[in-house]
């Protein structure tokens, strides 16, 4: 029909594609004229005019979408106002996945590949250059989505999971725990510290059983059994903050109240570790007492160390003991040969 506009070969999806020039194309500082948004539809085989994409706007923003109009001199400009996820949340999700040990450099490119799709093209090129961690030690684990899904869906099931677990040796090569015995365990909840994820299970093979965690990118070939899941009581008096907070690099270790004395200015160390409920009693003017459960092991006595003369162990007694023997050995170790 003459006059008629010539309708392009994509023109049954011409919202959807100008729902996705928007979203990719435009931002507050990248704004597109009407003229813009035209050449941007026909470069997808559509074709509009001037009067049906104002009417194609007003049906964006009854859809939810937040189409701002700016006016510049005689022209007016539209773009993408408000995201489901503003730059600054994004570069914080981006931070994190590329400092987390246990996601594999490829992954790591993957997801942030995929953020930068939640901003426009201009914003993406600012996520990807947010952060640069040198010498960031990843995982070489790529099965670890795999594992972490099998693990939440045993744990929406209800089952015990069996799985086998390694460790590296001097050789860089990956030697199976338990000379390659499985490991069956009930599944409760998964946690991420240091940098690393890992899952909080209930083991029944020891005595009346108990509740450990495992290095997830350390798990190999995990499956879902028949098994119910046990070890409810023992989750429900299961404070996951406390036991992070105790076990040091999630070093295991027997549980045992340590009373510390240090200097007035070690408080903020302590508090950021152990938390604010620690009781904080003075000693003299300079020093005070405080008493934390902790899971003693080696890196406790180690982080102990690294913090110098500002605190030390005063109870128990065999952990004090415990101290001296490993400071006798690093002198040992240290000493002139």
């Amino acid at each position: 029909m003459p006059g008629r506009e010539r309708r392009g070969d994509n023109q049954k999806l011409k919202l959807m594609y100008l729902a996705e020039i928007f979203s990719r194309e435009t931002d507050e500082q990248h704004p597109m004229t009407m003229s813009e948004l035209t050449a941007a539809l026909a470069s997808c085989g559509v074709n509009a005019d001037r009067k049906t994409l104002y009417q194609d706007l007003e049906e964006l923003r009854r859809f939810g979408m937040d189409i701002i109009t700016d006016k510049n001199g005689r022209s007016y400009y539209y773009y993408l106002g408000s995201r489901d996820f503003q730059l600054p949340e994004l570069k914080l999700l981006v931070d994190s996945v590329q400092s987390a040990k246990f996601i594999s450099e490829r992954k790591s490119r993957e997801l942030i590949k995929k953020l930068e799709n939640l901003v426009s093209r201009h914003e993406g090129v600012r996520l990807n250059r947010q952060v640069m961690i040198a010498g960031r030690v990843k995982t070489m684990n790529e099965s670890i989505y795999y594992t972490v899904d099998k693990i939440h869906e045993a744990i929406g099931a209800g089952r015990v999971i069996r799985f086998k677990y390694y460790r590296w040796n001097e050789k860089k090569e990956m030697v199976l725990r338990r000379d390659g015995a499985w490991y069956e365990v009930s599944p409760w909840a998964l946690m991420w510290d240091d940098e690393n994820y890992y899952l909080v299970a209930f083991d029944a093979s020891e005595g009346e059983g108990c509740i450990k965690h495992y290095r997830v990118d350390k798990m190999l070939r995990i499956s879902i059994t028949d098994r119910k899941r046990e070890g409810l009581s023992q989750f429900r008096k299961f404070d996951m903050g406390r036991y992070s907070r105790s076990h040091f690099g999630m070093f295991g270790g027997e549980e045992t109240r340590v009373t510390l004395e240090a200097e007035n200015e070690m408080a903020g160390v302590l508090i950021d570790r152990f938390g604010k409920d620690i009781p904080l009693l003075p000693v003299d003017e300079d020093h005070f007492r405080t008493m934390v459960d902790v899971a003693v092991s080696s890196q406790f006595l180690g982080w102990i160390i690294a913090l110098g003369s500002g605190i030390r162990i005063t109870a128990p007694d065999s952990l004090v003991e415990r101290m001296k023997e490993e400071i006798r050995r690093l002198s040992a170790q240290y000493g002139d040969q």
